[in-house]
């Protein structure tokens, strides 16, 4: 079995596989600020087939959404009901969310793509891959070129990333 389909195997239930090393790092990371950039992937079979490279201009951002809490709360008087709107669904995932979080810290990169890493009672964790498109190592590089180009700079808030086109219903 290579490398990359043995990260792979346990990665598909790491609760089971590596109970002590998930805890460990979900208590870690709950005291960690919500955006936070890493030297290297935590999933490194996920982030090569989503397209991370080991090369400058990439950058690797860990990022924690809370879980839950999309009806709004009520508001108390002042309006008539019909405008409370407290029955509202979120129409984007988890995913999408965490990567316009990163994209908006990060404003001068642009969103390749991002996996899950984790999830607790209170939070989900996504690793969010980040490319800067005026970098001359990415410039050069004909497999990410294209996110040189102005019309993919802000992709993520277009739903253009595989989470934004998930939730948008156009992959399965």
């Amino acid at each position: 079995m290579s490398l990359y389909k043995h990260i792979r195997t346990l990665w598909k239930s790491p609760k089971q596989a590596i109970p002590a090393l998930v805890k460990e790092r979900l208590i870690q990371w709950r005291t960690e600020p919500v955006t936070v950039k890493l030297e290297r992937p935590t999933r490194l079979d996920r982030a090569r087939s989503l397209g991370y490279k080991a090369k400058q201009g990439i950058v690797v951002v860990r990022q924690r959404v809370t879980r839950g809490g999309h009806v709004r709360p009520q508001i108390k008087g002042g309006r008539r009901p019909k405008r409370s709107g407290t029955n509202m669904n979120l129409r984007k995932n988890y995913q999408q969310i965490a990567e316009e979080r990163a994209q908006k810290k990060f404003h001068n990169l642009s969103v390749l793509n991002s996996y899950w890493v984790g999830v607790d009672g209170k939070y989900f964790w996504y690793e969010v891959i980040l490319v800067d498109p005026h970098h001359p190592v990415i410039q050069s590089d004909q497999h990410l070129q294209w996110l040189t180009t102005q019309k993919n700079q802000s992709r993520v808030y277009h739903g253009q990333t595989a989470a934004g086109r998930k939730g948008r219903g156009l992959v399965r």
